[in-house]
């Protein structure tokens, strides 16, 4: 098997609600050691804020338990975090330094970086999970994307997802 097929890539919305992160956090934490105990060791985030932050944080959680995991970011640009607040600017260089890789799409954005970025993270990937809510965006778009691809979906904002998980 290739790396490929030992890989998961996180796509998802910027914004949640407040309510709704403890119990997202849960069920990523549940559905990251469900891939791990599949075989899956390489996972892959985009870095922005909301859910790619949180798909980072709990895979390296998900790590202290489980040591052969890899967190590799896949970033639009070395610039991304250059407008954030100090305490999203602090996690996000947090998530750089405890990261396995960094890779960067460009230098300094440009209107399209985030779109690559987003190719970048399904080309990587066998399994995507994602936290979609809506039909329009950048996640909607990567979703889209990543079913073109013959990934594997886990969308973590629908309410009935038992029965579905990783059919083949």
């Amino acid at each position: 098997m290739s790396q490929k097929e030992h890989s998961c890539c996180f796509t998802g919305h910027r914004k949640i609600e407040q309510e709704k992160i403890p119990q997202l956090a849960d069920r990523l934490f549940q559905e990251i050691v469900r891939l791990f105990h599949l075989g899956i060791t390489h996972f892959y985030a985009g870095g922005a804020l909301g859910f790619d932050t949180l798909a980072a944080r709990t895979v390296l959680a998900v790590k202290q338990q489980h040591k052969s995991i890899r967190l590799h970011l896949i970033l639009p640009c070395k610039e991304q975090d250059k407008y954030w607040k100090s305490d999203d600017h602090f996690l996000y260089q947090k998530l750089l330094w405890e990261s396995d890789s960094v890779e960067y799409i460009s230098e300094q954005y440009y209107v399209s970086c985030m779109h690559e970025r987003n190719r970048r993270l399904v080309d990587n990937a066998h399994y995507c999970i994602c936290y979609l809510t809506s039909e329009k965006g950048g996640t909607a778009y990567t979703v889209q994307y990543a079913k073109k691809q013959g990934l594997t979906i886990l969308n973590l904002a629908e309410e009935n997802i038992q029965a579905t998980l990783f059919e083949f």
